[in-house]
């Protein structure tokens, strides 16, 4: 069984970006198993607070979270032309302390997700900076932008237009592929 957790850069309980990755949960096929890990509660990431007996229990448990994981789906707004600092912190926090980042090797896939028709290519972009250098493999092709979101969402938040729900569906096939290749 592969374990795929999903991170969403909206701390909205009704945000568009939770809607889709809660989509993207059931697009994976048998064999995984996919979860969204909660990354509102962290702290920021302060290197003073991460020695023994002084780091945050948060901290810990998402480390303990993400590192059994097989992959990474970030499903991400944008914020003023940039990422959200709550996936930033994330990404710190995971990839701490030195030489222990839980985010090594994994394959990663980032949707971006606004309201606006660039759909978030900004922090698209920002967020395969950060997981590059993590040492984490972002599937390249095909992209997923997804503009005017709230079009194809219905009040449920499920996808209402066959034709978006097929792309997504495509981007978590290769992404499953991608995921394979590496294993």
């Amino acid at each position: 069984m592969k374990k795929i957790g999903v991170i969403v850069g909206s701390l909205r309980k009704e945000s568009f970006n939770r809607k889709v990755a809660k989509n993207v949960l059931g697009m994976f096929p048998e064999g995984y198993e996919t979860e969204i890990i909660e990354i509102g509660e962290l702290v920021h990431y302060n290197e003073d607070l991460d020695q023994e007996g002084m780091v945050p229990q948060a901290w810990q448990d998402f480390r303990e979270k993400i590192a059994p994981l097989s992959a990474v789906v970030f499903v991400t707004p944008e914020y003023n032309r940039g990422l959200p600092s709550v996936i930033k912190n994330a990404l710190d926090v995971g990839s701490r302390p030195y030489g222990a980042s839980v985010w090594d090797g994994k394959p990663a896939l980032v949707i971006s997700a606004s309201t606006g028709g660039p759909g978030g290519f900004g922090a698209n972009h920002q967020l395969r900076q950060s997981l590059v250098f993590l040492n984490m493999t972002p599937l390249q092709q095909p992209e997923a932008y997804l503009g005017n979101v709230q079009d194809f969402l219905d009040e449920e938040g499920l996808i209402v237009n066959q034709g978006t729900y097929d792309y997504i569906q495509s981007i978590v096939d290769a992404f499953v592929n991608l995921i394979e290749k590496l294993s």
